[in-house]
């Protein structure tokens, strides 16, 4: 057994530090641009007049960090070659987000919207695996610069960790589909060209074969966006939508009729590992300042560090990272060796820990660091928030845990995905 990063991802490390250093901490404190990431930063990102949604300046600034990005090779590292990548694993792209996560809230990376200079852009790989040659010639570019994306349309008003009971339909009308329905928690449509949405297309309630993927686009007639749902944390660009009788051809559809369950399983899978490795590298910087801060400050006499119950909680945590930290990285290598869904249960055992834990850490970072943790004038508040989001998001840690107990008790089929 061997515990070393390989050479080559440990000196990638190096290089992504050097170009933060170099290219993106100068425009993070150019102008004003730090308002965006100090104790003003809600603010700063929200168009509170615009329905909550961010403010131009904000996105502006995120996508210029981005093309920077790109031009320096980076934003592209998980794509494969042939589309200006780095033909990067998943365990690169595991061991990488909880390196930027774990160097603190900046331009480099924030998680609040996605972003980060070495792409999470899930969107783009499942494209290139279940999109036709037509829909790639129409999207991959775009997707792959980041200036082009597609909201995914999966979450509706009445029905959310169970995907398989969702009432929205597609029917066909000759060579098109007729969709009907509703989504809510569609997440950037606001700047998305198509929604992904997901409609039952045969079956019924609780089936995991009969729901199709269909690339609608959002100018599309009877397609709303009805509302954009204020959060935890802002600004927000999770809209509720609706469609009423919209009508796209059969050249919509995204991936086999009948098996788009499958595509939502493949994004799920990916997604909750890189998620999951953000959170532990998020974790561990509000541990880490934690314990620098107890180490200053000295009130009756002494450094916080000296007590005990400032320190084993700290241990703790600590502890628990280091413990993540092996189990992700083995889960993450085992997709790279034996196939997107070969560690799904192990998938499950990494997000929904590393996203409470990096939650308990944020809230020990606070309570370490007194009234200064709780203000807006350190990042823990906004970590929490945030990462807060991801007990819920794209699985809740419930269903992360009953995926588990479906494996552990015999209920789930290791070698069988519902729906795949």
């Amino acid at each position: 057994m061997d515990f070393e990063l390989p050479q080559e991802l440990a000196g990638y490390l190096a290089e992504l530090d050097a170009f933060i250093d170099a290219e993106i901490v100068p425009l993070e404190q150019q102008a004003d641009n730090m308002r965006f990431f100090d104790h003003r930063r809600e603010d700063a990102r929200t168009d509170w007049e615009r329905g909550g949604l961010p403010t131009a300046e904000w996105e502006q600034l995120l996508a210029e960090a981005r093309r920077r990005a790109d031009a320096a090779g980076h934003y592209r590292y998980a794509f494969p070659r042939a589309f200006g990548g780095r033909d990067g694993t998943n365990l690169g792209m595991a061991v990488i987000r909880e390196h930027l996560a774990a160097r603190g809230l900046g331009l480099h990376c924030d998680l609040q919207n996605e972003h980060a200079i070495v792409a999470n852009n899930v969107g783009l790989l499942l494209m290139l695996e279940y999109g036709t040659p037509a829909q790639q010639a129409q999207w991959v570019d775009g997707l792959a610069a980041g200036t082009k994306v597609f909201a995914f349309g999966i979450t509706e008003p009445e029905h959310g960790s169970d995907a398989t009971h969702m009432t929205t339909t597609a029917v066909r009308a000759g060579a098109d589909w007729i969709i009907n329905g509703a989504k809510t928690w569609n997440t950037g449509v606001h700047i998305a060209e198509a929604d992904l949405i997901f409609a039952r297309t045969a079956g019924g309630p609780g089936d995991g074969h009969g729901i199709t993927a269909f690339l609608v686009p959002t100018d599309a007639p009877g397609f709303r966006i009805e509302e954009y749902l204020w959060t935890f944390n802002m600004p927000t660009d999770h809209a509720r939508i609706s469609l009423t009788e919209v009508r796209v051809p059969d050249s919509a559809r995204f991936g086999p009729e009948g098996l788009g369950l499958g595509v939502v399983q493949h994004f799920f899978n990916e997604n909750r590992i890189r998620q999951a490795a953000s959170s532990l590298g998020a974790a561990q910087y509000c541990v880490d300042e934690a314990v620098a801060y107890a180490k200053e400050r000295k009130p009756f006499g002494k450094p916080l560090a000296a007590n005990q119950a400032i320190q084993f909680p700290l241990v703790e945590l600590h502890t628990q990272c280091e413990m993540l930290r092996a189990l992700l990285h083995k889960t993450a290598w085992t997709m790279d060796t034996y196939g997107t869904f070969a560690a799904s249960e192990q998938v499950s055992m990494c997000n929904y820990w590393a996203n409470r834990l990096c939650c308990e850490a944020a809230d020990r970072a606070m309570q370490v660091h007194g009234g200064l943790g709780y203000s807006r004038h350190k990042p823990f508040e906004h970590i929490y928030r945030h990462h807060r989001r991801y007990r819920i998001t794209e699985g809740a840690e419930e269903i992360q845990m009953r995926r588990v107990a479906g494996y552990l008790f015999g209920f789930m089929d290791r070698s069988a995905v519902k729906g795949v």
